[in-house]
């Protein structure tokens, strides 16, 4: 241990901040279940939600990937009295609404706004209903990458080929424009940046959902599967999936056969269906995570008189330095570790250099520290 101690100077520590990313590509065939015959998602009793894993779910080495659920606004146009589920979808919504956007000033809780701005009155257009993608911490990191968010869903009318009309869902804008007034940091709006074909080319442009960058979820709205361009619907997307399609429209929500013609008589089925079609409807889905890595640097000053002498018990023989031939000559020393001390002296760090480096006298060094957390 070193019995010889030097403190550091204000000028002598700087904190710095770095942000790691990495590329998070989701394809739609995890999504799906398609690659492992569906074991890779997992049902609840409870059908609140469902889950995929990038495995199937019962290994050990499974990894959670995100959780996929769907909710409507009490008293929409698409919440229907025949809709055995239809509490469990308002109590998602309301869950998700009141986590990520909050309260107004009477308690009540406030609605997915399509711009962000949280205003009130009949000409402010609101998702009434909504897909939830919550992804893992896993994969998230610390936040998703502002400007890096990006879904392909399948809108084609047919459920043979869903993926013969695309639509690019991204938050292109959200680097420089996202949005800082939710309870749970910032958010980017979802822009319907292209549609590759089909009467719902007239949403390119629009916005169609929300993403929660620190939260790490994924709003997007059921109108993303309307066929008319002429809908008022595809102006806003501020609507919800009961009566928008028409009745051509099919999307096979189910496992097996489609049992419904159509998504506006089926909109009344189970979150674990509705969560089965919408996955389905998946090419593909990929971001950016940020890990936020702070650290300190400390420069560990070694001025020409500074710990010449070593701390090593063996430095000395008979009191005598065993590197000195002569008495005449320099001490030298090897330092080989920094020690990082609390004012009282307490061993707080240790960094060991990666080769020994020789002091005496006539040298100076400047050993940089880092602590990263």
């Amino acid at each position: 241990m070193a019995s010889t101690y030097k403190s550091f100077l204000d000028d002598d520590i700087v904190s710095t901040k770095t942000l790691l990313h990495e590329n998070i590509p989701l394809t739609g065939s995890i999504l799906s279940g398609a690659v492992y015959a569906g074991n890779n998602i997992k049902t609840y009793s409870h059908g609140m939600f469902q889950s995929v894993y990038d495995y199937p779910y019962l290994s050990s080495s499974a990894n959670h990937l995100l959780d996929v659920s769907v909710g409507i606004t009490s008293g929409s146009p698409g919440s229907s009295s025949s809709d055995s589920f239809i509490t469990k979808k308002i109590n998602i919504y309301n869950q998700m609404a009141q986590v990520l956007v909050g309260f107004d000033t009477t308690g009540s809780v406030l609605k997915f706004d399509t711009d962000g701005d949280q205003a009130t009155g009949n000409a402010e257009s609101k998702y009434n209903s909504a897909f939830f993608l919550n992804f893992s911490r896993l994969l998230v990191k610390d936040e998703i990458k502002k400007g890096s968010f990006e879904l392909v869903l399948g809108v084609n009318s047919s459920s043979v080929s869903p993926f013969n009309a695309t639509m690019t869902i991204t938050d292109a804008s959200g680097s420089a424009n996202y949005k800082t007034n939710s309870p749970t940091g910032e958010y980017g709006i979802l822009y319907a940046t292209s549609i590759s074909s089909g009467s719902a080319a007239g949403a390119a442009g629009k916005p169609v959902g929300l993403v929660y960058y620190q939260a790490g979820m994924a709003v997007i709205s059921t109108a993303v599967f309307a066929q008319s361009s002429s809908n008022s619907v595809l102006t806003s997307m501020s609507g919800n999936l009961q009566g928008l399609m028409s009745s051509s429209y099919s999307v096979q929500f189910t496992n097996g056969t489609a049992v419904a013609p159509n998504i506006q008589s089926y909109f009344t089925s189970s979150i674990d269906n509705l969560g089965y079609g919408f996955r389905q409807r998946i090419q593909n889905l990929r971001f950016n995570n940020s890990t936020e890595l702070n650290s300190t640097i400390h420069f560990c000053r070694v001025n020409h008189n500074d710990f010449n002498y070593s701390s090593n018990p063996t430095y000395l023989s008979a009191s005598q330095i065993r590197v000195k031939n002569r008495v005449t000559d320099a001490p030298v020393s090897y330092i080989t570790t920094v020690g990082l001390y609390s004012p009282e002296n307490e061993l707080l760090a240790v960094a060991k250099l990666s080769e020994p480096i020789k002091k005496d006298p006539t040298q100076e060094l400047i050993l940089r520290v880092r602590l990263d957390y």
